[in-house]
């Protein structure tokens, strides 16, 4: 079907409203909250979203000026999430509330007018516009894990995970590169149990290696929120277990990800 790009846009309105609703009940004192992101508030997971949105809209509207910081980043060893979480950390929750509003609502507008195939540059490889709003939906639903996770609070797992699933399989190859690794030649079948019933599948449905589990399950691994031996995946085959091993649905350097049990 062809990508819609006000369908997505829909999406991650949809996607920061749940998670919007959580830091809007938030006094002062809950923002410095610690997530189980290790050395980051409530308040860097939400900065983090806000400032790599205004960064999407950069790279889209003005991509000369996102190459030029980028590569003064990479002057400087490349994109460090510590130290931009850390550049931000003056500001209160009500004002880190309205620049995730502003920021949001910026992306959304951009993105939603943009033709779905045009090439925009990111810090790792170029990707479609429309793999790029996808990303922000996947950030989206990732970050706002975390600030669940402190609260306490279980999300309603949405037809939205798909966007999330899609782009973690989209980025087998990347995990490997990261990492210096090469991709295995065998290809992976990855077979989820959607939330409405249906079955979302990717994937050549003879591959020997597979992936099989809950949708919520494959995201909650491919963002690195879970470590696999907290959930039920079921697992077939070396290159399937590899890639489950340092699979990331994120640009950047490999992530450290959850200690086993931590979520149990």
């Amino acid at each position: 079907m062809p990508v819609s790009m006000p369908l997505l846009a829909a999406d991650l309105e949809a996607e920061s409203a749940v998670l919007r609703a959580l830091l809007a009940e938030l006094d002062e004192p809950d923002w410095k909250r610690a997530t189980p992101a290790v050395g980051w508030s409530i308040a860097d997971q939400v900065s983090h979203l806000a400032y790599f949105h205004d960064v999407t809209v950069t790279s889209a509207t003005e991509p000369e000026v996102f190459a030029a910081e980028k590569a003064e980043l990479e002057a400087r060893g490349g994109v460090n999430p510590d130290e931009v979480a850390a550049r931000y950390r003056g500001l209160s929750g009500g004002e880190l509330l309205a620049w995730f509003d502003a920021s949001r609502a910026r992306l959304v507008r951009t993105f939603a007018a943009l033709d779905p195939a045009l090439r925009v540059p990111w810090f790792g490889p170029a990707m479609s516009a429309a793999s790029s709003l996808t990303a922000r939906i996947m950030e989206t639903w990732a970050h706002g894990q975390d600030v669940a996770d402190t609260l306490g609070v279980i999300r309603e797992p949405s037809a939205r995970l798909r966007h999330v699933a899609h782009i973690g399989v989209g980025a087998r190859a990347f995990s490997h590169a990261v990492r210096g690794r090469p991709v295995p030649d065998a290809p992976v079948r990855v077979e989820l149990d959607a939330p409405d019933g249906s079955l979302w599948t990717w994937g050549p449905a003879d591959a020997a290696d597979r992936i099989t589990g809950t949708a919520l399950d494959w995201a909650l691994l491919i963002t690195q929120r879970r470590h696999r031996d907290d959930l039920a995946l079921v697992v077939t085959g070396p290159a399937a277990q590899e890639w489950v091993e340092i699979g990331q649905a994120f640009a950047g350097a490999p992530g450290t990800g959850r200690e086993p049990g931590t979520f149990a």
